[in-house]
């Protein structure tokens, strides 16, 4: 299994940019694809971003498309969620995810992180 950590989170401004980190351990020579998840106070988890294991393919939630970049080195193990022009509706806990395929659209994650919070104030 692959275990994973998140850091980044922080207190910003609205307008402002942040860049938050998927650390994987454990079993990551096996192929996984990854995401990036989000959940608000008194909302539902959803998905901000995916990409594949490759790191040719992503997509994203239609309210980040063109603000947030998602990226990934399997030579460092990481994956990275760039965010820009930060919004307060986008303050969430944010959790990285993974699951072991080679589709380059996974429905569902198996393996979580811990999260990390993103507040944007106004």
């Amino acid at each position: 299994q692959v275990q994973l950590v998140e850091s980044g989170g922080g207190l910003v401004q609205a307008g402002d940019s942040l860049r938050l980190s998927c650390v994987a351990s454990g079993r990551t020579s096996s192929n996984y694809a990854m995401g990036w998840f989000r959940q608000a106070p008194g909302k539902e988890r959803e998905v901000v971003a995916t990409v594949s294991w490759s790191g040719g393919i992503s997509r994203y939630a239609d309210s980040v498309n063109g603000r947030f970049d998602i990226s990934r080195d399997n030579f460092l193990h990481t994956m990275f969620l760039q965010m820009n022009s930060l919004k307060p509706e986008d303050t969430a806990v944010y959790y990285c995810a993974a699951v072991y395929t080679d589709e380059a659209y996974p429905v569902e994650f198996v393996y979580w992180g811990q999260g990390t919070q993103v507040t944007v104030s106004s």
